[in-house]
């Protein structure tokens, strides 16, 4: 008799325990499998929850972006750099600047490429009497288009410039005067066309006319001067109004730096405040995530442990049982010639057997219960990425190995009886 025979007859004549032997081993296996499948499929979920809200607060993000920019184009700029000597009590009371700086202040601060402020727009202004409509007086603005900074990508110009005999007119000094685009007036001497005429804003804009800067050094006398350099500051994550004061300080000291306060910058901290609830909002679902995985994982840790001793001792209890059943079978065997080492093989073997027999339908029962009671949406394309070549493996290699553990006493008592004390006492 071969050894494969004698464990083939060994397993067909105690079915009911080698059958009740798979189901623990099978449970057992499973139980871990579905834990293990649960955990990873948290895990999956985690990973999608977040990169899900990372994408919707991105996209929101740049939906605040895109918004901010069109309120900019309406709104104008937010910083304004002016010299050192303009009083600002003075600029407050009558929100005009007297003082002058030169006009290359603007081409060195474009040059310096700051990362803190954008969008460079010199500009001359002056509140004037304008002789040709009864010395009304109105506000002249002289602006070129925006000097482009040194940068590794240029922006789109806020404000485009005003062409050279062209003249931009405000709500209500167009209204009150009857001007509308294409009509011809006369400022200081010299002749303009209308090219546009501003909506009313309700600010100074509607008694302000823009012309071209060169033209409004000359009406003014301020040959190369200018008064202002408007510019936009930069909404980079920590920035500061000390730092782009200081930054301009340190490139042109003969000048100061205010921040205007408008639509623009409340725009601008909304979006930061947003940015930062959506931040936060990210770490409390990651932290909420990370608390049920560890409670999931108190679970496991004696939930597991506790399922296979239980069917670890049961198996041992069935091949002890078996043992003693079969003394007069495993007597005979020793009567005839097999030899210790061959019995305690025949039960090893079947332990083997029963470890790996048992261990591949638990591990994908365990894989389906997990899958059912995790958070995936069940389905065969997500049972396959649950699957784990390296986990089906180490499942079989420990229920082999734990069965064999289980029927090493059993098998070593079986194989180390006495037949002439067995055959005497049946």
């Amino acid at each position: 008799m071969n050894l494969w025979h004698l464990v083939r007859r060994e397993i067909t004549y105690q079915k009911l325990n080698f059958i009740l032997g798979l189901f623990s081993v099978a449970v057992a296996s499973g139980v871990l499998v579905a834990v293990l499948t649960l955990l990873e499929s948290h895990d999956r979920r985690t990973q999608q929850v977040l990169a899900d809200k990372q994408a919707r607060t991105e996209q929101e993000m740049a939906l605040l972006e895109d918004d901010y920019r069109k309120i900019m184009l309406k709104l104008g700029f937010n910083l304004l750099v002016l010299p050192a000597s303009q009083s600002l009590e003075q600029y407050y009371a009558t929100g005009c600047v007297t003082e002058y700086m030169p006009e290359k202040y603007v081409h060195t601060l474009a040059e310096a490429g700051l990362m803190t402020i954008q969008h460079l727009l010199p500009s001359i202004e002056q509140k004037i009497e304008w002789p040709e409509r009864s010395n009304r007086q109105i506000f002249l603005v002289g602006t070129r288009g925006e000097v482009p900074s040194r940068g590794p990508a240029p922006k789109k110009p806020m404000q485009l410039s005003v062409a050279p005999g062209e003249i931009i007119a405000g709500y209500e000094l167009a209204r009150s005067l009857g001007l509308s685009e294409g009509d011809r007036l006369k400022l200081l001497g010299e002749q303009f066309t209308v090219s546009e005429v501003h909506a009313e804003r309700g600010t100074r804009d509607d008694i302000t006319l823009w012309i071209d800067l060169e033209t409004a050094q000359k009406l003014l006398g301020q040959p190369g001067r200018i008064n202002a350099i408007l510019a936009l500051k930069c909404l980079c994550e920590g920035n500061q109004l000390a730092q782009i004061r200081s930054d301009i300080a340190r490139i042109l000291p003969e000048t100061q730096v205010i921040e205007v306060d408008s639509k623009v910058v409340t725009r601008a901290e909304a979006r930061e405040r947003a940015a930062a609830a959506a931040k936060i909002a990210l770490a409390e679902e990651l932290a909420s995530r990370a608390s049920i995985r560890i409670e999931m994982e108190k679970f496991v840790s004696w939930l597991s442990p506790v399922v296979i001793l239980g069917a670890t001792l049961w198996i041992g209890l069935l091949a002890f049982g078996n043992v003693r059943q079969r003394r007069g079978e495993i007597a005979v065997l020793r009567a005839i010639g097999v030899g210790s080492t061959n019995i305690m093989l025949i039960f090893l073997t079947k332990s083997v057997l029963l470890g790996l027999i048992g261990a591949a339908p638990g591990y994908f029962l365990g894989l389906a219960a997990g899958l059912f009671s995790g958070e995936l949406e069940v389905s065969f394309g997500a049972a396959a990425g649950l699957f784990s070549p390296a986990l089906f493996l180490i499942v079989l290699f420990i229920s082999m190995l734990l069965c064999v553990l289980a029927g090493w006493i059993p098998a070593l008592l079986a194989s180390n009886q006495d037949p002439a004390d067995v055959l005497r006492e049946e």
